[in-house]
């Protein structure tokens, strides 16, 4: 039975180190902060990426690469996943809706590009509207009787 006679403080208690507080306590004096120097001083704390005045590792590296600003991100389908379903009329929106484009986020203005893919099974004529075909998809729905048409 707990009383308070028999109380005890917890086996994992430890108290905060008072530093400062004097010789007496362990950590008076300087406070575990050494002799002298920038990082014994108030405020005196530096960023972990400085170098203490030598030219940054981000600056010493050349830059790398290219980035085109200009380049068209696409939104892409291909024909075989309209192979199984049963619609003929298809555009960006019914593609959005059906969740076969993204529709959220970053890529969601992006336009949306048509691809042949593995296009040897389709055999379904469809009429599609979209921003972008290849070359061979244009092929594989005109020659299916559908039609490809750019938007």
């Amino acid at each position: 039975m707990l009383t308070l006679s028999n109380l005890k403080r917890p086996a994992e208690y430890k108290r905060k180190k008072r530093l400062g507080k004097g010789q007496g306590s362990g950590s008076g004096h300087q406070a575990g902060r050494g002799h002298k120097g920038q990082k014994s001083r108030a405020g005196g704390n530096i960023p972990a990426w400085f170098e203490g005045g030598q030219m940054p590792i981000q600056r010493r590296l050349p830059k790398r690469g290219f980035k085109n600003i200009f380049k068209v991100e696409y939104r892409i389908i291909n024909l075989n996943r309209l192979q199984d379903l049963d619609e003929t009329e298809w555009d960006v929106e019914k593609f959005e809706s059906r969740g076969l484009v993204v529709s959220k986020g970053k890529k969601a203005k992006s336009p949306v590009k048509i691809l042949a893919g593995s296009a040897d099974d389709f055999t379904k004529a469809v009429h599609i509207k979209a921003n972008a075909f290849s070359v061979k998809a244009v092929e594989v729905i005109e020659k299916n009787g559908g039609k490809a048409e750019v938007i």
